[in-house]
């Protein structure tokens, strides 16, 4: 996967998760705990395209 796309999908998750945290109506918890799923998703979903852990999320 090239560095282009790598930005691509970095930039597309940051603005749909701006959107959904900025004009979806809901209470500060699930709005962290949204962030913080998609954060932790977007970190494994790295370290598996850099080739640092094995493995594939099915």
């Amino acid at each position: 996967m090239s560095l282009i796309n790598l930005l691509i999908v970095l930039v597309v998750v940051g603005v749909i998760l701006w959107l959904v945290n900025t004009y979806i109506p809901m209470d500060g918890k699930i709005k962290s705990i949204l962030n913080v799923i998609v954060v932790i998703a977007v970190i494994i979903w790295l370290l598996q395209a850099f080739g640092i852990m094995g493995g594939s999320i099915a």
